[in-house]
């Protein structure tokens, strides 16, 4: 159950890591993949139509569809994949004893928060008021504003808060950011295609950079991202599936968290913003898109 398409490259590399574990569709292993299209609002449906094909287990991979597969059972092992706060968002009891039926990896995302705002500082010295997008839906949303909030003037940056609707209605937000007179914008939501297409089209007419939380909207435009890997965490997600599989209880399983960071910079993006990214973090990039 995700918010990406099956034949995305997380998902692609949570298969091939099974392949790798023995398991081989339509022999010995059964996937039914549910695509939630980008709207939250499905997962709840989604989780219970897999409970009821009575699954060996659940893998859910951002921290609402975690909880509509808890929702929907307390007794089929669930597996987390990309959750944003696990244990501040009340899915796990601790890191190393989860307990109940869920385990799996979590993020510190609102903490990484910090950091993407240190590289957007770095990369472009010129930024001073960012405007921060959030979702009131989305559990970590509230720590993560704050941690900007707090980290911000040592950066001498000045962020405004601008609430979006979910993933794909962007609501007022881009009026908004106009208003609070931003000249940089700074994402940690996951958007659907035509919402980020409005967002990416509207940053690079107003020559806004921007920081994203997700390399595949650098790749269609925005300016740079600063995210863990998530096909590496879909890849250990699957090791968690096989230990399952082959009995072990999710109780017993420690959550993991991730320890691969990817800075991705798209140089095609800068040169339209009329941007030159400085050499410090240009060199630090793991994927430089031209």
């Amino acid at each position: 159950m995700s918010l990406y398409a099956p034949d995305a490259p997380p998902p692609q590399a949570f298969r091939e890591r099974l392949r790798s574990l023995g398991y081989v569709e339509g022999e010995n292993l059964r996937i039914e993949w549910r695509y939630a299209q980008g709207r939250d609002d499905r997962l709840p449906t989604l989780a219970e139509e897999l409970v009821r094909l009575k699954v060996d287990l659940l893998v859910a991979d951002v921290t609402l569809a975690t909880r509509a597969a808890m929702r929907a059972s307390s007794t089929t092992p669930i597996v987390m994949v990309t959750s944003a706060d696990a244990v501040g968002g009340g899915l796990i009891s601790s890191l190393a004893r989860p307990g109940g039926n869920v385990t799996g990896l979590s993020l510190l995302l609102a903490e990484t928060s910090v950091k993407r705002l240190q590289l957007l500082k770095e990369a472009v010295p010129k930024v001073s008021r960012v405007a921060v997008l959030w979702d009131p839906a989305t559990p970590f949303h509230r720590a993560m504003l704050k941690e900007v909030d707090a980290a911000a003037p040592s950066l001498k940056l000045k962020p405004f808060a601008v609430t979006v609707k979910g993933r794909g209605d962007l609501g007022d937000a881009l009026s908004e950011i106009v208003r609070g007179r931003a000249d940089a914008l700074f994402v940690s939501q996951g958007l659907s295609h035509d919402a980020r297409r409005a967002l990416i089209d509207f940053t690079v007419k107003r020559r806004m950079p921007s920081m994203h939380l997700n390399t595949e909207l650098v790749a269609d435009g925005g300016l740079m991202s600063y995210s863990p890997d998530f096909a590496e965490m879909f890849r250990q997600a699957a090791l968690y599936v096989d230990k399952i599989l082959k009995g072990a209880k999710p109780a017993d399983l420690p959550v993991e968290q991730p320890t691969k960071f990817v800075l991705t910079i798209n140089l095609k993006t800068a040169k339209a913003l009329k941007l030159t990214i400085t050499p410090s973090v240009l060199a630090r990039a793991d994927e430089v898109i031209q």
